[in-house]
This record gives structure tokens, C-alpha cells and sequence, in this order.
């Protein structure tokens, strides 16, 4: 199926894409589908049960919360995070549910809402939904995957390969980054004009695309700016302070000292990542880059960018964004976005390579020089596990994404220092990464029962 660029940059709120922001959009749109089969009002009982790494993990991502925000209507695009607890409290104080904010029923958590850590056949991130009558008949059933990145399908849509609905023709199908490259040496345009047409395609207006990507731009910017400014200890028990606010004040008492460090640059990129990781763990709005798990590492290295380069300017910053979008599809459709699917690597890999490549772009390079860019943000990151701590997006989750901004500008610079020519492509890292993933065991993958997750012990 042709991907958006605005599918893969979604706005919504942490702390995770898969765990968090998929349940909420699952949920919403079982009682959707379920009101096309019968008049909502015939409903009286909705049960749902999270199987495999949404279990296991399910309540340090806030799981729970997402799957009772779903079914009273709300989206993650829409719902404003400060309203969330409150909601929440009401229903459980109550015992009611209105869902999608009409139909009243009664809701009891202990017994409609079921942690299963048994799997479901198509994937580790499965949900079952039942709609149920006054005698007991069920109404609707329906079974949902969250595929990572907020990316949501039905066990229909995924028997069938995700092409759910017939792919809409685009100008530039690339499907890999060998046919990326070819379709633009033919047609003598960029990575970001390739996807600029292929956007416009798929139906966005051409005159809304600069808009939308300028919403995406500032809506991550608006993410750092909030976690620089936040206090206090992360929600969910680890008792993690943030950092990010007391980073930027040391910075700020260095600026105009002579015995400034060398690599301050270095610091303001990691404290621009930390900043929008914090956000998302404490459950703020956020965008999806690809991943709420991996998302500040784009935030930051772009703005890196806008801030430390003196040609910087907003053409640049789409340019960034088409192009990072490009390589996040390559990943997104020849191997996974999901760390339940295939470990850190499939998140802040991703990320990383993605990241690499818009700013390879923005600076100027070739398609050669951002294909090798991409390629070396993710050589580098293979085998990467997912063992967050408490099943909180917390820690090793809010440092790696400092680590993948920092490694993504580096990846750029080697690129663009060489002519593009390199031994290993991105396709060939890209299977690599799908192949580790299939190998890895499952203890490694979101579940947190490995790594960091069972060898540190909780405070």
C-alpha cells in the first residue's frame, strides 16, 4: 500500500506509538465499525483484551488509558493531554463508559478490560474487541493489530498484505531504495521532489503540502520547547527526574564564558532529543518519528539544522522531512517500524537512519551521498534490543534517542564527505535488520522480559 508522509509523521501523544496511540485509534474505530453493523444504542457492554507485548508492557505504555479513551470517542490527534487523567478518573469512579461520547453503558476495568499475554497469530501488539447486547449476543467482533508507529489493521487487512483498499497510482513507486535511486536518476529529480509528487498523488493538494509539513515542523519544535521547561518526576513508579530543563540551564551559564567546551553542539542536539522524550514519557503531545519510542531524534537533528547551520531555511526543513519520510517507508514496507516486531532497532534504528538522510538532503547532497547517509544510520544501530525497564518509555528509551541524534549527524557528514559510493546498500542493511529481528528472541522485543529490563533493578 502507497504510504503517506503524514502517516508516518503522525501528531499525537506518548508515551508510545504502538502501545499508546495504536489501542486509542483501535478502540475508536471498532465501535465505528461496529455502528455501520448495528444502531450504537443496541450495544450495552463492550469488552476488550490486549494480547502479547500490549499486555506484557501494556501498563507502564499507559495501554489502559488509551483503550478507555478510544471507546469514549477520542483521538490521539485531538485529544488534549491534560484532559486525559480526568477522563480516565471519571469513568473508573463512575463504572460508566459513553462511548465515542453517546451511548452510555456501564465499564468494569477488573473484568472488560483483560491484560492477555498470550499472542494472537499476526502479530505481538494484537487487540480483540467484542460488542455485546442486552442478552449477551454479541454483536461485533473484531481483531486489531498495532503494527508500530501508530499504524493500525485489522486481521482481515493483514492476511491480506496490508492492501486493504486498491493502491492508488503514484509517479515514483519506488519500493526500495535501489528502485528509489534509479526512478530519480531517470527522472533527474530528488528524493524530496520524488515524494513531493507521490504526496500530491495520493491526494494531498499541492498547495497544502509546505503547510502540512510546516505543522509536522512546528509541532516537534512546540515538543522540545515543552520539555525544556518541565519539571518533576515521570509518571509510572522508576521515579525519573527530568533532566532536560537543568541541561539547558548549564548550557544557558556557558554561553559568552571563555572556557566553553568544544562540543557544546553536541550537547544542544542531545538535550533537544532528551527534552522530547520526556514529553512523551510523561504522556505529552508528541509526533510520530517514525516511532513515539524513537521521536526526538528527528526533532532534534532538525533542528540542528535550523539552528546550527548557517543556509538553513524552512525550504531546507521540508526538504529534511520529505526525505527522512522516504527511508521511513523503505523500513516501514520492507521490514518493520515496531520494537515489538524487531527490537530498538526497528525504532531509534529507523529513526537514526531517517534522520541522517534528511539532513544529508537539506545540506545538499546527492541521492547516492543520502542512500549512504540512511545506510549507515542503521548499519550501526542492528541487533539493537527493546528492554525498557517497568515497561515504561522511560529508561533505556529517553537516552537513546541523544544517542541516534548524535550518531544520525555523523552518519550524514561520512556521506556527504564521500562520493555515495559504498559496499553495503540500504537494502541490504534494511533486510539485515528484518532478518535480526526474526531472529531475535521475543524477550527482547518490547516485552520487557530481558536486557536492561530484568538486570537493573527498579527504584
Amino acid at each position: 500500500m502507497a504510504i503517506s508522509v503524514f502517516d508516518l509523521f503522525k501528531i499525537g501523544i506518548g508515551p508510545s506509538s504502538s502501545h499508546t496511540v495504536g489501542p486509542m485509534v483501535a478502540a475508536r474505530r471498532f465501535l465505528e465499525e461496529t455502528e455501520r453493523l448495528v444502531p450504537l444504542d443496541q450495544v450495552t457492554r463492550v469488552c476488550a483484551s490486549l494480547h502479547g507485548s500490549l499486555a506484557l508492557t501494556g501498563r507502564g505504555h499507559a495501554s489502559d488509558l488509551a483503550v478507555l479513551l478510544g471507546l469514549a470517542g477520542e483521538r490521539p490527534a485531538d485529544v488534549d493531554p491534560d484532559r486525559v487523567a480526568g477522563i480516565v478518573a471519571d469513568i473508573r469512579a463512575s463504572g460508566r463508559m459513553a462511548l465515542l461520547g453517546r451511548r452510555e453503558v456501564a465499564f468494569r476495568e477488573d473484568e472488560d478490560l483483560v491484560f492477555d499475554g498470550t499472542l494472537l497469530p499476526g502479530h505481538s501488539n494484537g487487540m480483540r474487541f467484542l460488542a455485546l447486547g442486552s442478552t449477551g449476543l454479541v454483536l461485533n467482533e473484531g481483531v486489531y493489530y498495532s503494527v508500530g508507529g501508530g499504524f493500525v489493521v485489522s486481521a482481515d487487512e493483514l492476511a491480506r498484505g496490508l492492501a486493504a483498499a486498491a493502491e492508488k497510482p503514484v509517479p515514483h513507486p519506488f519500493r526500495d531504495g535501489r528502485e528509489m535511486l534509479a526512478m530519480g536518476a531517470k527522472a533527474g529529480l530528488t528524493i524530496a521532489e520524488m515524494v513531493r509528487a507521490n504526496e500530491a498523488a495520493l491526494g494531498t493538494p499541492a498547495g497544502e503540502i509546505d503547510a502540512r509539513l510546516d505543522r509536522i515542523r512546528d509541532a516537534m519544535r512546540g515538543c522540545i520547547e515543552r520539555g525544556l521547561t518541565g519539571e518533576g518526576v515521570l509518571p509510572g513508579g522508576l521515579k525519573v527526574r527530568r533532566r532536560a530543563k537543568g541541561l539547558l540551564d548549564a548550557l544557558n551559564d556557558r554561553t559568552g564564558r571563555n572556557d566553553r567546551m568544544a562540543h557544546e553542539i553536541v550537547d544542544w542536539v542531545g538535550l533537544y532529543a532528551i527534552a522530547v522524550n520526556e514529553e512523551n514519557a510523561a504522556g505529552g503531545r508528541v509526533v510520530t518519528a517514525p516511532t513515539n519510542g524513537a521521536a526526538g531524534i528527528i526533532p532534534a537533528v532538525l533542528r540542528y539544522y535550523e539552528e546550527f547551520v548557517p543556509a538553513a531555511d524552512a525550504e531546507g526543513s521540508r526538504t529534511f522531512l520529505l526525505t527522512a519520510a522516504a527511508i521511513g517507508m523503505l523500513f516501514k514496507r520492507n521490514a518493520s517500524i515496531s520494537g515489538a516486531e524487531v527490537g530498538c532497532q526497528g525504532e531509534v534504528g529507523v529513526a537514526c537512519s531517517m534522520a541522517a538522510a534528511g539532513l544529508a538532503a537539506a545540506l545538499g547532497g546527492t541521492n547516492d551521498q543520502i542512500e549512504n547517509a540512511a545506510e549507515i544510520g542503521i548499519e550501526h544501530h542492528l541487533g539493537m534490543t527493546c528492554d525498557p525497564i517497568g515497561g515504561l518509555v522511560q529508561i533505556p528509551c529517553i537516552e537513546r534517542n541523544a544517542m541516534g541524534a548524535v550518531k544520525a549527524i555523523t552518519a550524514a557528514s561520512l556521506a556527504l564527505k564521500g562520493d555515495g559510493m559504498h559496499h553495503v546498500s540500504l537494502d541490504a542493511a534494511i533486510r539485515t535488520m528484518r532478518q535480526t529481528g526474526l531472529d531475535m528472541q521475543s524477550k527482547y522485543k518490547e516485552t520487557s522480559q530481558g536486557g536492561l529490563a530484568v538486570n537493573v533493578t527498579e527504584c
